[in-house]
């Protein structure tokens, strides 16, 4: 098990610094697919299956809707990808960087943490998220309502920032 959280954790900080060294949105919105998919699966090993599918289904939707702005936005008929000179470069110093502060940070790891919530005792009744869902329904209630009025205004001010100099995406049709 340790060995599967090391090979996630590896491909999020891979899929991490793929999205901050490319400029093209199409690479980048792969790269944030990937990281997702990654982070998703931490969680799982952590104990979190039903929150795992819940949070990848929600960024799924988020990365098909950043997508689809950043595609129309972006007018390159041909465009960067990560086999150019100039993102091999960015990927280098930032997989440098992130192995220098690895390097300093390295003495306060420890395998044990790695460890699946549901192998740490021999017999239990329940799995280690059913508390978690039974605590999100139950006093989760008001962020779910801020946080869904974060994203409409997030999509409004998203459009209107994209809607250039014609009448803008929220005209009537």
């Amino acid at each position: 098990m340790t060995y599967i959280m090391v090979l996630f954790l590896f491909g999020l900080v891979l899929g991490l610094v793929a999205v901050a060294s490319n400029p093209s949105p199409y690479f980048a919105a792969l790269g944030l697919v990937v990281v997702a998919g990654m982070g998703c699966g931490i969680l799982v090993g952590h104990g979190g299956p039903f929150l795992s599918l819940v949070l990848f289904l929600i960024y799924l939707g988020g990365m098909l809707v950043v997508f689809a702005y950043s595609a129309a936005l972006a007018a390159e008929p041909y465009p960067e990808s990560w086999g150019s000179r100039l993102v091999a470069v960015d990927m280098a110093m930032y997989v440098v960087g992130v192995l220098l502060v690895s390097g300093l940070c390295w003495a306060g790891w420890y395998e044990a943490s790695w460890v699946s919530v549901d192998e740490l005792e021999e017999f239990s009744m329940f799995r280690g998220d059913t508390g978690g869902v039974a605590l999100m329904y139950s006093l989760g209630g008001g962020m779910l309502v801020i946080s869904a009025w974060v994203l409409l205004l997030t999509l409004f001010v998203v459009l209107e920032l994209t809607r250039g100099l014609s009448r803008g995406a929220l005209r009537a049709v």
